[in-house]
């Protein structure tokens, strides 16, 4: 249905919440690059319960690894500071969200090397706030995502 790239995470919980969100939803996990944490992390399959088995995981060594794997896609850049609102995107199945790291986002040499056109969209918050959790911001884009596609499975 969707795909989410996670690319660098570095806190386990936040990507085993991932892991249980894409198996509920259908979306494809793509962990990209260096990971903070090993696959293996106790706290990782903690937060992922027993949806592992359920979800579809896949590790890449770079961002153009993935983007190779996925095959054509839409690619939506999900960044803080973004004009574009997630709510305004018209999202269709196979569509990617890319969302950087916890604690630094995406580099502007990572956004300067991803293949053209992407959009960046930001998810709504109060003024002066720095960002959202990382597994709560891709429950915010996938739920809308897929229920702009009737939930459709």
């Amino acid at each position: 249905m969707f795909n989410v790239l996670l690319f660098e995470p570095e806190i386990p919980p936040n990507t085993g919440n991932a892991i249980r969100l894409c198996a509920n939803t259908g979306a494809a996990l793509h962990l990209v690059g260096r990971l903070g944490f090993e696959i293996t992390e106790p706290r990782l399959r903690r937060a992922g319960l027993d949806y592992h088995q359920m979800a579809h995981v896949t590790q890449h060594a770079d961002l153009a690894a993935c983007l190779a794997a996925i095959g054509p896609t839409r690619l939506y850049v999900i960044e803080t500071g973004a004009s574009q609102r997630h709510t305004e995107a018209q999202f269709r199945p196979g569509d990617s969200f890319l969302f950087g790291p916890e604690t630094r986002g995406l580099s502007p040499e990572v956004l300067a090397g991803l293949p053209q056109p992407y959009q960046t969209l930001s998810i709504p918050m109060r003024p002066g706030n720095r960002s959202l959790n990382l597994s709560n911001s891709v429950a915010v884009v996938v739920y809308e995502a897929w229920r702009q596609n009737g939930f459709a499975s």
